[in-house]
Order: C-alpha cells, then structure tokens, then sequence
C-alpha cells in the first residue's frame, strides 16, 4: 500500500502481485477505521523520547518536484493565478496548535517564530513546566533569551513535513474519506519515522 500512496495512482491500478485491488482497499478502509495504522504509528513514537516536541505547520501549494512545465512563463503565471483563486482561506498554526500544546508530554517545546504568541503559547507552556524555544518576532520590541543551537533543529520537522508530501495520494487527497486518509497519513508517516 505505501507504494500506492507514494505513487499517488488508483486502487484499481495497484500491482497484480499485490493482490485483487477491492481487498486491498477494504483491508486498509478497515484498518483505518479500528485504528491499525494509527496505534502502529503511536507504537514507533512511544520509542522516542519525550525530552523535545516540535510543533510545524505547512501548506501544499506545490508538489516540490513538480516545478517544470510545458507552456513559458506567462502560461506558468496564469496557473498559479487559478491555483491562489482556488485555494481554501489559509490559517496559521496556532488553530491546531493549542490542542497539540495541551497534551504534549514533551520537557521542551521547539517551533518557529509564527507560534511566538503571549497568551496562547508563552504563559501556557511555562505555567504547565515546560521550556519554550522559539525566537522573537521581528515586530516585538525586546527579543527573549533562546537557545540557537536548539531552535536550529526545527529543520527536523520542516524534513518530515517534506518527506510526507513525497506521497502524492496524501497531499493530492485522493482518499474520499476523512478517516482513510488519516490512516494514510499514519501509514506515511510511520515509514518516514523507520526510514
């Protein structure tokens, strides 16, 4: 199935060798629904520590190897005019964030500068016990004491918000159900996380 997802092509054009296409769609539907790929998913993420979380945000506005296309310049420019007049309303990350900082069991919490708000994040993670890494915004006039070589590190999830979008059924959202694109996104991720 990962390579379904990787590939981003139907279940009816799922290898022979993998067996008929309907029951290996069921299979997974099933999977998603009692929660399979999820606990598989929480079973690899039980093994790391909790010493640091690190919280991202990301969009999809572009495939990152589908740069290239027929057309010149000016066809490219009316492509992502139609894209930008597409695309749903954009929101940060604090929209899901707050449920994410709530239950971390995390000692540190790293993210960028986009979660360097006051009451949400820099009163809540503190008062709960836990440090804070997140450089100042530029627009804030005194910039707050941080470890660089901590807030470096980010890059780590802004790598594995780039390998998940490597699996083209998960940001093209083929899947037609909420609950099968979420065990995607566990089966995705857990082969990140052993890859």
């Amino acid at each position: 199935m990962p390579c379904r997802y990787r590939a981003g092509i139907p279940w009816r054009d799922l290898l022979a060798r993998f067996g008929d296409f309907q029951v290996a769609h069921l299979h997974h539907s099933r999977w998603s629904h009692s929660g399979v790929w999820q606990r598989i998913f929480e079973a690899l993420a039980q093994q790391a520590g909790n010493e640091y979380a690190m919280i991202g945000s990301t969009i999809v506005r572009a495939h990152q190897h589908g740069t290239g296309r027929k057309g010149g310049a000016a066809s490219h420019r009316t492509q992502l005019r139609r894209a930008e007049r597409q695309m749903p309303r954009q929101a940060n990350g604090l929209e899901g964030a707050d449920v994410l900082l709530a239950q971390t069991a995390a000692e540190t919490v790293i993210t960028n500068k986009g979660y360097d708000a006051q009451a949400r994040v820099l009163e809540l993670l503190p008062a709960q016990g836990k440090g804070v890494v997140i450089a100042s915004c530029s627009c804030k006039k005194a910039a707050r004491d941080y470890a660089p070589h901590f807030y470096q590190a980010r890059h780590l999830i802004e790598n594995f918000f780039a390998r998940l979008k490597q699996y083209w059924t998960i940001v093209t959202r083929y899947d037609k159900t909420a609950r099968n694109l979420l065990g995607a996104i566990h089966l995705a991720a857990a082969g990140v996380w052993l890859a």
